[in-house]
């Protein structure tokens, strides 16, 4: 099932000009597959295909805002990172941008001048 999301992140993933806007995934083939999964495992499903739908509705709204926001080279990397695990959703992308805002180096701002103690 991991080729068949592989497969699934590929066809979704933009490229060219395209790439500057939110991929387009097919979340409702991605709820399902994840539940097939679950039921084709025989663990229990880890979240209702409508919970999921939910989630990464949400999470396409909240990635619609912070896509544009970052730079390329980081949207790039969290678009091959999920190709390269098999999987793409909102959910992992929304979460790759905020985790590498979390780690992005401080900018350099001169730091404000100390005020000599009053004596």
């Amino acid at each position: 099932m991991k080729a068949w999301l592989l497969s699934l992140a590929c066809l979704a993933a933009p490229t060219g000009a395209v790439a500057d806007n939110v991929p387009r995934i097919n979340i409702e083939m991605l709820c399902r597959a994840r539940s097939a999964d679950d039921r084709l495992m025989k663990l229990p499903e880890a979240q209702s295909v409508a919970d999921c739908l939910q989630d990464e509705k949400n999470s396409r709204e909240k990635l619609g805002t912070v896509w544009p926001a970052t730079a390329a080279s980081i949207r790039a990397r969290c678009r091959a990172d999920a190709a390269a695990l098999g999987t793409l959703s909102y959910l992992d992308l929304l979460t790759c941008l905020q985790l590498a805002e979390d780690i992005k180096p401080a900018s350099s701002t001169p730091k404000a001048n100390k005020r000599s103690p009053n004596r």
